[in-house]
């Protein structure tokens, strides 16, 4: 089998994968990676066989103990409270407004500019007011959220490739408790947090609050700079985009499917147990690669082509499966959906800036670091 090294998977792990398909030992990660789709929505789905309930698990030495962290009934209580206002229905009754407004003010004040690097200014501030507006803390400043968010998610790749904890993940952990408390005192129908708390302990709402910003956060953000990367990079699938807006849901979760923005999501086998033909011990790593599942040839044809009409987009596993499906992936669809909608129709000519290329990157979490797009103005 060929080697690989972290560098490799974090650029371009795909050529990788395509080879180790179902599942094979990766020595740089420390166990075992699942390639395969059927096999990835089996460790998924079941929590007893492989858990994420283990010391080693990297956001819970980040944040501690959350819906993330657990299984059972334990991960039943954390999640149930944060888990109502996420379904379908009350997404787009409380959020479709809330959406629309955050984003037209977004594309407002970079509009006149003709060129924007739209992760930091867009895509990252969309994401950042909308989930502490869905948190109940609008007193939160969003730049403030997105350091926060950048030093935990770099804190959990970290520990993911083998570190420990670094000092600016922890320090970043401290000033969000320290924001979120004054939310938890203002007692039940203040805010979601407020709510959570009469069903959680304090410190289990505010690590379930950390998980729910920054996973909300790093999905939609990925999810909007993905998009816009394939839409952007094939001009021929945009134009079918441009002629037929219908086509657009189904861009996105094609997006989704290519380059998912959570690409890995990490397991621990509980007793001996023989996966696709890999005997896994009790213990063992079992790292379920989503971005790997998400082009497997048995279930996409021509899996590694971004095609805005692919009947079977939306089988990808970027929310992943079983009890511990993405809390928010409809926000964050709609979310998406609104904000490459809206950019596409008021920012004419949008183009990826020749002189600074973009390309989803990262172990973890991948999108890319910069996306820098021009486009035509009045006086052009």
């Amino acid at each position: 089998m060929t080697s690989v090294t972290l560098e490799q998977l974090e650029a371009d792990p795909h050529p990788f994968l395509a080879e180790i398909r179902p599942i094979g030992w990766v020595e740089p990660l420390g166990g075992w990676l699942v390639t395969g789709r059927d096999l990835a929505i089996a460790v998924m789905r079941d929590h007893e066989a492989f858990t994420v309930d283990d010391p080693r698990f990297s956001t819970g030495r980040v944040v501690g103990p959350s819906m993330l962290t657990l299984d059972g009934d334990e991960h039943r209580r954390h999640r149930a409270p944060f888990a109502r206002p996420f379904r379908l229905q009350p997404v787009r009754e409380r959020f479709t407004d809330v959406v629309a407004d955050e984003v037209e003010r977004l594309i407002d004040a970079i509009e006149p500019a003709g060129a924007a690097e739209l992760r930091r200014s867009f895509a990252g501030p969309l994401a950042a007011a909308i989930v502490t507006h869905s948190l109940g803390l609008p007193e939160a400043d969003t730049g403030a959220v997105l350091r926060w968010y950048d030093a935990i998610v770099a804190a959990v790749t970290e520990v993911t490739a083998g570190a420990e904890v670094p000092a600016a993940g922890r320090e970043a952990f401290a000033e969000l408790q320290a924001a979120i408390g004054p939310a938890l005192d203002r007692g039940p129908g203040s805010s979601l947090l407020a709510d959570a708390a009469g069903g959680l302990e304090r410190s289990a709402v505010i690590s379930n609050a950390a998980v729910m910003l920054f996973g909300g956060i790093e999905t939609t953000e990925g999810m909007i700079a993905n998009a816009l990367v394939h839409l952007l990079s094939h001009p021929d699938e945009l134009a079918l985009v441009t002629v037929d807006p219908s086509l657009l849901p189904n861009a996105i979760e094609e997006s989704l499917r290519l380059e998912p923005a959570a690409a890995m999501v990490d397991r621990y086998a509980t007793a001996d147990v023989e996966l696709g033909g890999a005997a896994v011990r009790r213990g063992d790593l079992v790292r379920v690669s989503v971005a790997a599942a998400n082009r497997d040839p048995d279930a996409f044809a021509d899996p590694d082509r971004f095609d805005v009409r692919r009947e079977n987009a939306r089988q990808h596993l970027a929310f992943a499966r079983g009890p511990h499906v993405c809390i928010g992936m409809h926000l964050a669809r709609l979310e998406a959906h609104t904000a490459v909608g809206r950019l596409l129709e008021r920012l004419p000519g949008l183009r990826l800036d020749p002189a600074r290329p973009s390309a989803p990157a990262g172990l973890v979490f991948r999108k890319p670091p910069a996306l820098h797009v021009v486009w035509s103005t009045m006086g052009d």
